[in-house]
């Protein structure tokens, strides 16, 4: 009898990955999402249909962080993560089989800014502001649902690459020549952006905010590591064991499209170009310096730990 494997908020590249992943394994996967497939946000007890007999629950369900946080965006993306974790957790409560382990999504930004060392499970410190506020109430949630016969994991991913990815965008622009590092420096704040947490403050120079990150196969990897090592629960980081800087991230970028150049962005360019494309700064100027500690303590043997190889697969698999 095949594993049944549930994943809510699938509709994204990396949920679609693991869908395509898991369903290639002979498991039966199925979907909740806002439309379904196999349950809709709203049916609780179609959840627990799913939920009942499931070996695993993968929770990946939120709005996208790439917009612009204004008052309406910042609800939402409360709302769709704290909600949805709810919902979860409600539905495996009525289960009279729940799955043995749920893998919540969360986000390594709930690390504070860092520059002088690396962020761990064990020694990390909290940020501030309005993205770690999220972070902080998503993992909250997960922690408070009554759920003794079901592991629970908070997965703190770094930025995740690969087809679909973050990393796509800074594609187009190194092809383009503008694939230099992107520059912090002084910004103009308002007092509506300080008092929300949405404003970035100026501290790494010439592009040395470090740059955390996970090939997605190696999201795969971990989940099915998780699987097998009972003992993991709680919070675990989800990042490459050897984070780069934003210098190096783009200095591999272009080498991996054969570019020889690659203009900088200052932040008042990424402040406009921001604007307009409806994101924010802080996605590319917060250093982010996440190291894996627990996973690297179990024995988890990382498929992608470099940055190089990871960007030419990427890479390699949109040209072939």
């Amino acid at each position: 009898m095949s594993d049944r494997i549930v994943i809510a908020g699938a509709s994204g590249f990396i949920g679609t990955y693991l869908a395509r992943a898991f369903r290639a394994e002979g498991a039966e996967v199925r979907l909740i999402g806002r439309d379904g497939p196999d349950a809709s946000w709203g049916q609780t007890s179609a959840i627990t249909d799913l939920l009942d007999g499931a070996d695993l629950l993968i929770n990946l369900a939120g709005k996208s962080v790439n917009c612009r946080y204004g008052p309406a965006n910042r609800a939402e993306i409360m709302r769709s993560r704290i909600d949805t974790t709810r919902e979860l957790a409600n539905a495996l409560e009525a289960c009279e089989n729940p799955p043995r382990l749920w893998v919540n999504s969360s986000t390594a930004t709930i690390y504070r800014h860092a520059e002088d060392r690396p962020m761990t499970e064990s020694a990390g410190e909290i940020g501030t502001g309005f993205s770690v506020g999220i972070a902080t109430a998503w993992e909250r949630e997960l922690a408070a649902a009554d759920t003794p016969r079901t592991r629970r994991v908070a997965l703190r991913m770094a930025i995740v690459l690969g087809d679909g990815s973050a990393l796509i965008p800074l594609l187009r622009l190194a092809r383009f020549g503008l694939g230099g590092p992107q520059l912090d420096g002084p910004w103009f704040r308002s007092r509506a952006r300080v008092a929300a947490g949405t404003f970035h403050e100026f501290r790494a120079t010439w592009g040395r905010q470090k740059f955390s990150w996970i090939h997605i196969a190696d999201v795969l990897g971990i989940i099915r590591f998780l699987r097998a090592h009972e003992d993991l629960e709680g919070v675990v980081n989800a990042s490459s064991p050897h984070p780069v800087d934003n210098v190096e991230l783009m200095r591999t970028i272009r080498r991996s499209l054969r570019v020889p150049f690659g203009l900088p962005a200052p932040r008042p360019l990424l402040e406009i170009g921001t604007a307009l494309i409806r994101s924010e700064t802080e996605l590319v100027l917060k250093s982010r310096w996440v190291v894996p500690e627990r996973l690297l303590d179990a024995g988890y043997e990382f498929e992608y730990p470099d940055l190089e190889p990871a960007v030419r697969e990427i890479v390699a698999s949109r040209t072939a």
